[in-house]
C-alpha cells in the first residue's frame, strides 16, 4: 500500500493517519500525553512525551496498515504534520529542551502583552507590522515572560520552536515551520508572508532564534536513520511544512476558496473563514493569519473552551450518564445530548457564558469565568446540559458576527470536530448563525489535512485546491429553520451583554483569589 502519513500533535494526544492515494484513510493510530497546570493560568507539556506519543501512535498506525494489506507494511510517500498552535519549546545550542513548553492555552503574560504594544509603538502600530494584537497564547509574550522570569533560561536560548516543528527536528534534524504556524508567533509579517524584523528590532529577540519558514506542502526535510527506526518509516521520506492544527483543519475539511468557512467543535471552537487576499480587523479581535494554501489567507476566531465546557459539564454532573454510558457500550455524550433534545430552544431562560479557561474572542480576558445565569428551580440537569451547547454556539456567533463586520462571510460552515457528531448541535449552529451547516465525507480533522499536504508536496496533485476538489464531498447538510432563527437571535440579544455586565465582577474576584 503507497499512502501518506499525517501527524497531529494535539493538546492531549497525537494522533497519525495514514491517507491512500484514493484519499481514504487506510489506519489510524492514537497515543496519549499529559498536561500540566503548575499554577493557576499556567499550561505546560513536557515535548519529550510528544515524541514518545509520536512514535507510539505512528507505528500503531503503520501495524494497522500492515494488517489490512497481508503483512506488509505500508510504502509512505511523504509525511505531513500538524499540532497545536503557539506552544512554545526553548532549544539550546544543543538543540535540547531548557524548560517544559508553554502552550496555547497558557494565561499567564498579560504583562507582557502590554509591554509588547509599548514597545511597537501602540496597538495600532502592532496590527499594522503582525495583522494581530498581543493575546497570551502567541508565542512573543511567552518569550518576554522567559527573559523577565527566567533569566537563565533565556541566556541559553538558541531556538524556538512550535510543537508540531519540534516533533519534525526529532524526525528530521532540521528546524523549520510553515507559514500558518508562524503566524501565530506575533514576530510574523502575515501580510508578506515573512518573519517581522522589526518585531525582532522592538522587542529584542534575535531573528536567529526562529527556524526557516515555508509553504505549507514545500518539502523542507527527509527522515533521518535514527528516526527511522524509531517510527518504522524508511530513511530519507520526504516530510512537508505541514501547518497549524486549524489551518490544516480546514484543508481537511476543504475549506480552501472564496465563501468558505469551517467551524472546528473540539476542545476549543474556532470559526474560519478562507481569504483570497490578507484581511484584517483593525482592532484586531480575529486572528488574521496566512492559510495552508500558498498565497491564501484566513480570519479565525477562537472559543477557549468549546467542547471542553460541554467535557467539563460531564465530568462534574454527568456521573450517572458515564456509568450507563459504560454498562451499554454507548458514549454518555449521546445520553447527554438525547436528554437535551426533549429541552427547548434557549433551555426555559437558562444562558451558559462559556469562559472556563478565560476567553480569546472577542473578549480577550484571562480573568473571564463561566457562569450559569437564570438559573431556576424548573432546570433539570438536561436544561443545563442543553444551555452549555448553547451558550459555546453563541460565544461562536460572536466570532461570526465580527467576521460580518469587516465583510467576510461564506455560503456554508462546514462543522468538523467531536461536537460536529451530534445532530442537535449541527441543528443549533445552523439557527444560531443562520446558516447551512455541512459535514463532509472525511471527518479526520488535521491530520488529515496535513496528509493532504503532503500528497501535493510530492507531487500527487498538482494543488492543494486541486486535491481537496477531488478527495472531499459535502455528506450531510442541515438548513437553518426560520422559527428557530429567529428564537436564536432573541436569544443571543440576551447573551451578548452578559460579558459585560459580569466583567467587573471577573476583575475583582480576580483580585481577590489571587489570579492577577
Amino acid at each position: 500500500m503507497d499512502g501518506f502519513l499525517g501527524i497531529d500533535v494535539g493538546t492531549t494526544g497525537v494522533r497519525a493517519i495514514i491517507m491512500d492515494a484514493e484519499g481514504k484513510v487506510a489506519a489510524e493510530g492514537k497515543a496519549d500525553h499529559a498536561l500540566h497546570i503548575p499554577r493557576p493560568n499556567w499550561a505546560e507539556q513536557d515535548p519529550a512525551d510528544w515524541w514518545s506519543a509520536t512514535i507510539k501512535a505512528v507505528r500503531a498506525c503503520i501495524r494497522r496498515a500492515s494488517a489490512l494489506d497481508g503483512g506488509r507494511p505500508p510504502r509512505i510517500m511523504g509525511i505531513g504534520l500538524t499540532g497545536q498552535m503557539h506552544g512554545t519549546v526553548f532549544l539550546d545550542d544543543d538543540g535540547e529542551v531548557l524548560r517544559p513548553a508553554m502552550l496555547w492555552c497558557d494565561q499567564r503574560t498579560d504583562e507582557q502583552c502590554a509591554e509588547i504594544e509599548e514597545r511597537v509603538g501602540g496597538r495600532k502600530t502592532l496590527v499594522g507590522l503582525t495583522s494581530n494584537k498581543a493575546i497570551n497564547g502567541f508565542s512573543a509574550p511567552k518569550i518576554l515572560w522567559v527573559k523577565e522570569n527566567e533569566p537563565e533560561v533565556y541566556a541559553r536560548t538558541r531556538k524556538v520552536l512550535l510543537p508540531k516543528d519540534y516533533v519534525r527536528y526529532l524526525m528530521t534534524g532540521s528546524m523549520a515551520t510553515d507559514v500558518s504556524d508562524a503566524s501565530g508567533t506575533l514576530l510574523f509579517d502575515v501580510a508578506n508572508r515573512k518573519w517581522s524584523w522589526q518585531m525582532h528590532a522592538a522587542l529584542g529577540i534575535p531573528g536567529s532564534w526562529m527556524p526557516d519558514c515555508a509553504e505549507s506542502p514545500e518539502i523542507v526535510a527527509r527522515i533521518t536513520r535514527e528516526a527511522s527506526g524509531a517510527l518504522g518509516i524508511a530513511e530519507g521520506t520526504p516530510v512537508v511544512a505541514g501547518a497549524g492544527d486549524q489551518a490544516a483543519g480546514a484543508v481537511g475539511n476543504g475549506v480552501v476558496t472564496a465563501g468558505a468557512a469551517s467551524c472546528a467543535l473540539g476542545t476549543s471552537g474556532v470559526v474560519f473563514w478562507h481569504c483570497d487576499q490578507p484581511v484584517f480587523d483593525r482592532q484586531a479581535r480575529l486572528h488574521s493569519f496566512c492559510h495552508a494554501v500558498p498565497g491564501k489567507w484566513h480570519l479565525m476566531g477562537v472559543t477557549l473552551a468549546a467542547g471542553g465546557s460541554l467535557r467539563w459539564f460531564r465530568d462534574a454532573l454527568c456521573h450517572e450518564e458515564v456509568l450507563r454510558a459504560r454498562a451499554s457500550g454507548r458514549d454518555p455524550y449521546d445520553l447527554m445530548m438525547a436528554e437535551a433534545q426533549k429541552v427547548g430552544v434557549g433551555s426555559e431562560g437558562l444562558l451558559f457564558l462559556p469562559y472556563l479557561a478565560g476567553e480569546r474572542t472577542p473578549h480577550t480576558d484571562a480573568n473571564a469565568r463561566g457562569a450559569f445565569v437564570g438559573l431556576s428551580l424548573a432546570h433539570s440537569k438536561a436544561h443545563m446540559t442543553r444551555a452549555v451547547v448553547e451558550g459555546v454556539t453563541m460565544s461562536l456567533r460572536d466570532c461570526v458576527e465580527l467576521a460580518r463586520e469587516v465583510g467576510t462571510g461564506a455560503d456554508e460552515i462546514r462543522v468538523t470536530g467531536g461536537g460536529a457528531k451530534s445532530k442537535l448541535w449541527r441543528e443549533i449552529l445552523a439557527a444560531t448563525m443562520n446558516s447551512t451547516v455541512n459535514t463532509t465525507s472525511v471527518d479526520e480533522g488535521p491530520a488529515y489535512g496535513a496528509a493532504v499536504l503532503a500528497a501535493v508536496g510530492v507531487g500527487a496533485f498538482g494543488s492543494v485546491e486541486q486535491a481537496c476538489t477531488s478527495l472531499i464531498r459535502v455528506s450531510e447538510s442541515v438548513e437553518a429553520d426560520d422559527d428557530q432563527v429567529r428564537a436564536y437571535d432573541a436569544i443571543y440579544s440576551l447573551y451578548r451583554p452578559l460579558y459585560g455586565a459580569l466583567k467587573p465582577f471577573f476583575e475583582r474576584s480576580a483580585c481577590v483569589f489571587g489570579r492577577s
